[in-house]
C-alpha cells in the first residue's frame, strides 16, 4: 500500500525509527505519519462543519455558533498538527503504521464531529460526552443508531450534521475498503486485493483517478437519490438529509417514525433502490462507466440481488397471508425493510416486530448478512458467506467421495488457502465478539433480547435492534452509560473488521 504525496521539502522518513529495537523490546511503530494523515481527515471534517452552520443561520437558529465555532478550533488544531508531524510519505506506510491509522482516525474523526454536539442546545445532546460521542460514531460508522427523541422539531443544523457524517462516513469506508483493508489481508479481504488491482489497471490507470471516479459516482448517486425525494414528496431539506443516509447505508431521519412518516409508496420505493444502489460494490460502478457491465456478472452482486428477493417475496407472503397489508402494500413494506436490514440501513417503514415472532426472528437473522464489500454497507458481507458456501460443499463432497479432487472455486477462480483461512477466522471471531458484548450487555441488566439485537445491531452496523425499547420504534436513549461506551467500541470494531481494532490489545504489535 503507497500513499502519494508532494512534500514541498526534504521532510523526514515515514518509515519509523532507525536502529532495530532488541528483540521484545518495546518498540511502536512511528506516529508521525499517522497523525499528519489523521490531521488532513481532521482539516476535511473542520470544513463541513461550516454546511450546518450556515444552514442554522439560514434559518436562524442560534446553533450556528458551535458549529462554526467547533470549525474554527478542530481546523486550528488540525493545521497545527500537520505542521508540526509534516513527515515524507513517498515511501508509504508500514504495515503496524496502517493498523494504527484505520482505528486511530475513526476514533479521534468521531471525537471531533461530537464536539458540536456537545456545544449545541439540543435536548440529550447538550453537555452530555457519552450521548454526543455515540451519535458522532453511529454516524460515521454508518450505523445510525440514535439518543435523539423529538427529531421532527430538531434544528436543521444538527439533523443535516447527522447526515454528513453518515456519508462522510460511507465514502470513508469504501475508501478503506478498497485502498486499505486488502492490503493489510483482513478478514479474507486480500481476494479483492488481487481483483481490484487486475482491474483498476484496465479501467483506470492511476489508484488516485479511482478513488476520484468512486467519488464521483457517490456524489451522483446522492444527488439523483435527492432529487427522487424531492419529486416524490419530500420536502427539499429533508430530501437531502434522507438521500445523504440513503447511499451510505446508515439510517439517521429527520422523523422519529423514520420513513413511516411518509406513507407513499413513490419514497418507499426510492428509498428501497436507494439503499441498493448504496450496497453494491462501486469499483464495479466505476468499471460500468467505461463500458465493463460487470456488476450483473459479480458473484457477489448476485447473491445479494437474489437474496433480498427471495427473502422479500416470501415476508410479502407471509404479511398478505396473515391480512397484515394488501398485497401491493404488503410487497413495499417487505421490500424496503428486508432491503434496509440487509444492507445495514436501518430505515423503517413501519416497526416490524409487531408482525410476528416469525418476522422478527427473520430480521434478526438478516442482521448478520450485511452487503457487498466495496460498498458502504456494514455485516459480515456476502462474500463471505459465499465462501464458507463453497467450502461447505466440498467438504461434503469429500464425505462422500474421499478420494475425489473438488478445488474450491469462487467468481470463476480458486480460493487461495490464506482467504479461505481467513474468512473463517473471522467467523469465528465475530461469533466470540458477538457472544461476549451479548454478556457484557446483560451485565448492566438489559434483557436478552434487548443485549443480543443490541450487539448484533452494532456490529453489523444496523443501528435499531428488536424490542420495545431499541427496536425500529425506539431509540438508545435508555440505555446505561457503560453500556453506550461499549456499543461505541462495538460499532468502530464491526465497522473496522474487528482485526484492525483488536490487534492493536496485542502486546507483540507494540514490541514490533
Amino acid at each position: 500500500m503507497t500513499l502519494e504525496a508532494a512534500p514541498p521539502r526534504p521532510r523526514r522518513s515515514a518509515r519509523g525509527p532507525g536502529p532495530a529495537a532488541a528483540p521484545g523490546a518495546w518498540s511502536p511503530p512511528a506516529m508521525q505519519p499517522v497523525l499528519h494523515l489523521a490531521s488532513f481527515m481532521l482539516l476535511a471534517l473542520a470544513g463541513f462543519m461550516l454546511l450546518p452552520a450556515v444552514v442554522d443561520g439560514a434559518y436562524g437558529n442560534p446553533d450556528w455558533k458551535p458549529f462554526f465555532f467547533a470549525s474554527l478550533g478542530i481546523g486550528a488544531f488540525a493545521a497545527l498538527l500537520v505542521r508540526a508531524t509534516r513527515c515524507d510519505l513517498s515511501c508509504g506506510l508500514t504495515l503496524r503504521q496502517a493498523f494504527v491509522l484505520t482505528p486511530l482516525s475513526w476514533a479521534l474523526t468521531s471525537a471531533c464531529a461530537a464536539l458540536p454536539f456537545f456545544l449545541s442546545a439540543q435536548p440529550g445532546l447538550s453537555g452530555h460526552v457519552t450521548h454526543s460521542y455515540f451519535e458522532a460514531v453511529s454516524g460515521l460508522t454508518t450505523t445510525g443508531a440514535t439518543v435523539l427523541s423529538g427529531l421532527d422539531k430538531a434544528p436543521p443544523g444538527i439533523l443535516l450534521w447527522r447526515s454528513l457524517l453518515q456519508w462522510l462516513g460511507g465514502i470513508g469506508i469504501i475508501a478503506t475498503v478498497v485502498a486499505i483493508l486488502p492490503a493489510l489481508g483482513v478478514g479474507g479481504m486480500q481476494l479483492f486485493r488481487t481483483e481490484s488491482s487486475d482491474r483498476s489497471e484496465k479501467v483506470l490507470p492511476r489508484a488516485r483517478q479511482i478513488a476520484k471516479a468512486i467519488a464521483l459516482v457517490y456524489a451522483a448517486l446522492t444527488l439523483a437519490c435527492g432529487m427522487a425525494y424531492w419529486l416524490a414528496g419530500m420536502a427539499p431539506f429533508e430530501a437531502v438529509t434522507h438521500a445523504l443516509s440513503t447511499i451510505s447505508t446508515a439510517g439517521f431521519s429527520t422523523a422519529d417514525t423514520s420513513l413511516a412518516r411518509w406513507q407513499i409508496p413513490a419514497i418507499h420505493w426510492i428509498a428501497t433502490l436507494g439503499m441498493v444502489a448504496g450496497a453494491l460494490p462501486f469499483v464495479l460502478y466505476v468499471r460500468a462507466l467505461r463500458g465493463d457491465w460487470a456488476i450483473w456478472r459479480d458473484a457477489q452482486v448476485r447473491s445479494f440481488l437474489g437474496l433480498i428477493l427471495v427473502v422479500s417475496a416470501l415476508l410479502a407472503l407471509w404479511l398478505w397471508a396473515r391480512g397484515i397489508y394488501g398485497p401491493e402494500a404488503a410487497i413495499r413494506h417487505a421490500m424496503l425493510n428486508v432491503v434496509s436490514v440487509v444492507t445495514t440501513t436501518g430505515f423503517a417503514s413501519s416497526d416490524y416486530t409487531t408482525w410476528g415472532n416469525a418476522a422478527t426472528g427473520l430480521f434478526y437473522g438478516l442482521m448478520f448478512i450485511g452487503g457487498c464489500t466495496g460498498s458502504t454497507s456494514g455485516g459480515m458481507k456476502i462474500f463471505r458467506f459465499e465462501v464458507v458456501a463453497v467450502m461447505l460443499r466440498a467438504h461434503f463432497l469429500r464425505l462422500l467421495y474421499p478420494r475425489g479432487v473438488f478445488p474450491r472455486a469462487y467468481g470463476g477462480k480458486l480460493l487461495p488457502d490464506d482467504v479461505v483461512g481467513s474468512v473463517v477466522v473471522f467467523f469465528a471471531l465475530y461469533f466470540i465478539c458477538y457472544g461476549a458484548l451479548t454478556i457484557a450487555l446483560m451485565l448492566f441488566e438489559l434483557d436478552f433480547l434487548t443485549s443480543a439485537s443490541a450487539a448484533v445491531a452494532m456490529l453489523s452496523n444496523v443501528g435499531p435492534g428488536l424490542g420495545t425499547e431499541i427496536g425500529p420504534s425506539g431509540n438508545y436513549a435508555a440505555i446505561p452509560i457503560g453500556a453506550k461506551w461499549l456499543l461505541c467500541f462495538a460499532m468502530l470494531l464491526g465497522r473496522l473488521e474487528l482485526f484492525t481494532v483488536l490487534i492493536l490489545f496485542m502486546p507483540r504489535f507494540w514490541r514490533g
